[in-house]
């Protein structure tokens, strides 16, 4: 009869592999305690080699222990070479982060866009702040169409706009025309080959 994987005991440190769990476990069985130190010390070079990658980190030997400890349940008793991390510490979640939400008045745009447009409505009128505007307005109506798909108009982009500002900047549809942005197509299969039969 064969047994599975999901029958048997679930691995603690699954990244070592059920084989490697079940030299620990040989280990903790072992009587002798000059024995158990030599056979501990073998389980810690095979997963040494098993994650070489991990090498170059500053505490990779103390990792290796502590997840041999980790393996044994802490039930392993040989002579640990560093402080092996304690059960209670394993459990501990970090603090919570506090996160300062501002309110958005278009989420759409996001909060970047409404930091910038005030950037923008401080700069003194000439051809540096037209540009800025204008390469705002053509971002917003980029980012209404990613939402839509749908031909976005350049008056409401411009109202959108005076709004923001607080009616510094108020373009014109007529004298300003934004880009037009299209759906891009997907590529088509017609260049490949059909295999013969």
């Amino acid at each position: 009869m064969l047994i599975y994987n999901s029958q048997l005991k679930k691995l603690i440190l699954p990244e070592y592999g059920r084989n490697v769990h079940q030299m620990v476990d040989h280990c903790m069985s072992l009587t002798d305690r000059a024995e158990r130190n030599r056979c501990a010390k073998t389980i810690i070079a095979i997963m040494d080699n098993m994650l070489p990658e991990q090498r170059e980190e500053a505490n990779h030997v103390q990792k290796l222990w502590d997840h041999l400890a980790i393996m044994s349940d802490f039930k392993l008793d040989v002579d640990y070479p560093v402080e092996i991390v304690e059960p209670s510490h394993l459990d501990t979640k970090p603090e919570r982060i506090e996160y300062h939400l501002e309110p958005i008045k278009y989420r759409h745009y996001g909060k970047i866009i409404e930091r910038m447009i005030d950037r923008a409505a401080q700069y003194p009128e000439g051809e540096e702040r037209d540009a800025l505007v204008m390469l705002l307005a053509n971002h917003m109506k980029k980012s209404i169409f990613q939402i839509n798909n749908e031909v976005v108009d350049d008056a409401k982009i411009f109202n959108d706009l005076a709004h923001y500002s607080h009616g510094v900047i108020r373009l014109n549809p007529e004298t300003h025309i934004l880009h037009e942005f299209q759906v891009a197509q997907s590529p088509t299969s017609a260049g490949k080959k059909k295999k013969k039969k």
